[in-house]
């Protein structure tokens, strides 16, 4: 692969990552549904996996090359900062879609767009055993019903001791890295949410204590232990039953569309940040021009992802070639 050809796949995974951290924002959708979506969830979980005695041993060894390629740590850093990068950047975006007029639109368009990756996923099921037969379908339905009941589990801040705040790195992060659970609102639900995003907007605006450095240290390190001990176990799951991992996997991501309805009543009207805005499912009372809007943008968000994936697959990049390869 040449110098500009490795170029353009490292911005290809930048805004892929961009996606990933503007929806690991919102309390509801699911970074790992976006990396499904775009083609890259396999390629991420067997790469953070490989962070392991391997790759300890080519560290010690100062095969600085080797470990890399282990690794992949060239799509790694592209794919972080795309996705730290979203998280700074298209959270404000996502705050004012989602707290605007265009909030119907924003979340129908979601809704269709995971409605379509839901089927995509469920393609890849193949009930050719019995035990796949039996399974499959209890276990996507067992999925489907425990997002549903996060989706409505109510919430309330809580203000968390350390011990506490590393156990939610650790449940938070392993949520995320699924498609469908939603870390934001798992972190929602645990009530640490709002602490963790107050102390993170402080930090971005420079104001820096010595709580928040600690907090957001102790948070990390269980996010980080959680990825690499549960990314372990999605990698094995995927090589050895991959029917059941993705029909559980569709069964997540049918539970968590409760949660993007497009049509909803907000609770708190006088609050604007969407961290800790409160909704309830509802019908729309008529069928008129807001309901064919958000059926347009539904159906615009499922021809989309229909669209990317026949693409990908008419026209596979490099980096999706050799993804192929090692699986």
């Amino acid at each position: 692969m040449t110098k500009q050809m490795s170029y353009v796949e490292d911005a290809k995974y930048i805004v892929r990552g961009l996606l990933m951290g503007g929806a690991d924002v919102i309390p509801g959708v699911s970074g790992g549904t976006v990396a499904l979506i775009l083609g890259i969830y396999e390629r991420l979980v067997t790469s953070i996996s490989r962070f392991d005695l391997k790759f300890m041993g080519l560290l010690r060894s100062r095969r600085w090359a080797a470990a890399a390629s282990h690794v992949d740590l060239r799509f790694l850093i592209a794919l972080g900062s795309g996705i730290l990068l979203g998280i700074i950047t298209l959270g404000s975006l996502m705050n004012h879609l989602l707290t605007s007029e265009t909030r119907s639109l924003t979340l129908a368009t979601l809704f269709g767009a995971i409605l379509a990756t839901c089927w995509l996923v469920g393609r890849l099921v193949r009930l050719d055993n019995w035990p796949d037969t039996m399974f499959c379908p209890v276990f996507g339905f067992a999925a489907a019903m425990l997002t549903y009941w996060i989706s409505s589990a109510s919430s309330q801040s809580v203000v968390p001791s350390h011990a506490y705040l590393f156990v939610c790195g650790i449940i938070g992060i392993c949520a995320m890295i699924l498609p469908g659970i939603s870390g934001a609102l798992i972190l929602l639900v645990l009530g640490v949410y709002v602490h963790l995003t107050d102390y993170l907007q402080a930090l971005i605006h420079g104001t820096i204590s010595a709580d928040a450095i600690v907090t957001v240290l102790v948070f990390g390190s269980g996010c980080a232990i959680g990825l690499l001990s549960f990314s372990k176990l999605l990698r094995w799951l995927l090589a050895y039953h991959k029917s059941l991992t993705m029909a559980v996997m569709c069964g997540f991501m049918l539970g968590a569309l409760k949660k993007i309805w497009p049509f909803q009543n907000d609770l708190t009207p006088q609050i604007h940040e969407v961290k800790q805005k409160q909704y309830e499912f509802a019908w729309p009372d008529m069928f008129d021009s807001h309901v064919v809007a958000c059926i347009i943008a539904g159906l615009l968000g499922f021809a989309l992802i229909l669209g990317l994936d026949w693409v990908t697959d008419k026209f596979p990049t490099t980096a999706r070639k050799s993804e192929s390869l090692r699986a």
